[in-house]
């Protein structure tokens, strides 16, 4: 006779709650960042070889569907994560900043690259040394081009960032004078 092994399934644990017979009961604030974290819309803004790595990503083999964040928008007000891969030329400042200004509230950004992140090798007059001159990032992805699996790695991060968050975070002082620095209203 033939043993067919069944995978173990995992599942995510509920949050902090109090249950008992045909009842839950949590914060408001946990369960939006559950749901935050879980249906993440990038944005992907790619300009070179980081992208191909991105679209390697999305493919069946990696499934970036299981993150919940299967539906790429190519508008930024549809988005809630800025994915930035690849070389950013200094012309493409002010539109990569006008994007990052249109998203709407709560967003957050991943840099994907070395180039995206510090410039990468193109350490010129043209090239921006790093996207978080212009605009506030929260997750950093080396490498070049980094594999699939750093970028899922950084797109648990960022779910991390979006589960934890303070629903009055993006109301404080702190957040409020982290825009100012970036001259972003």
């Amino acid at each position: 006779m033939n043993d067919i092994r069944v995978p173990e399934i995992k599942t995510v644990a509920a949050p902090e709650g109090i249950e008992g017979a045909g009842f839950f009961a949590t914060s408001l604030e946990k369960v939006v960042g559950i749901a935050r974290a879980n249906s993440l819309w990038p944005l992907p803004f790619a300009t070179s070889c980081c992208g191909i790595e991105f679209m390697a990503t999305m493919g069946a083999h990696y499934d970036i569907s299981r993150f919940g964040s299967e539906r790429p928008s190519f508008s930024p007000r549809q988005a809630d994560l800025l994915m930035v891969m690849g070389t950013i030329a200094k012309k493409m400042a002010p539109i990569v900043k006008q994007v990052y200004e249109q998203m709407a509230e709560p967003r957050w950004v991943l840099a994907m690259g070395a180039c995206a992140c510090s410039g990468g090798i193109f350490d010129s007059y043209s090239v921006l040394q790093g996207i978080d001159r212009i605009i506030p990032v929260d997750v950093y992805v080396p490498g070049c081009p980094p594999r699939p699996e750093q970028v899922l790695d950084g797109l648990m991060r960022v779910q991390d960032l979006a589960r934890n968050e303070s629903m009055r975070r993006r109301n404080s002082p702190e957040y409020q004078a982290l825009l100012e620095s970036y001259n972003i209203k």
